[in-house]
């Protein structure tokens, strides 16, 4: 395991914001699969989606700062766990230069899916393989 941190610059898009003028709740969720897009870009071979054939099966987020127009974001996203069938992601959503300013942190949880058979299944060996090799 080396440990690996993968991490993707976010933008701030006016759309963002709600009413109070700053970053909506569910919009940390899109920040998260931005996250998720760029991890799996990073581990695959190719770009072709079809080939992620896991479901997200949960995802949580805690807001710890609220982020508002303006702010320069970085997501961090690892691997925090491999199941049999599964695998956790966590993530930390930073001001870009300041880690130390947290505005959310996060989880979810990807399980592996045959959509053919519309099952899961257990995480194959070659995704193991690159989870494995940037595992926490």
């Amino acid at each position: 395991m080396n440990n690996t941190i993968f991490t993707t610059r976010i933008e701030v898009r006016f759309r963002d914001l709600d009413a109070m003028g700053h970053v909506n709740n569910a919009v940390y969720f899109t920040y998260f699969e931005e996250g998720r897009k760029t991890f799996f870009h990073e581990i695959s071979t190719g770009s072709d989606p079809l080939a992620f054939n896991f479901i997200l099966a949960h995802v949580s987020c805690d807001y710890l700062k609220p982020v508002k127009l303006g702010n320069q974001l970085s997501l961090q996203v690892w691997v925090s766990e491999i199941g049999r069938k599964r695998f956790n992601l966590k993530y930390k959503l930073t001001e870009v230069g300041d880690e130390s300013v947290v505005y959310a942190t996060g989880e979810s949880v990807q399980v592996c899916f045959d959509y053919e058979k519309k099952r899961s299944v257990e995480v194959s060996n070659a995704l193991r393989e690159k989870l494995e090799a940037v595992s926490w």
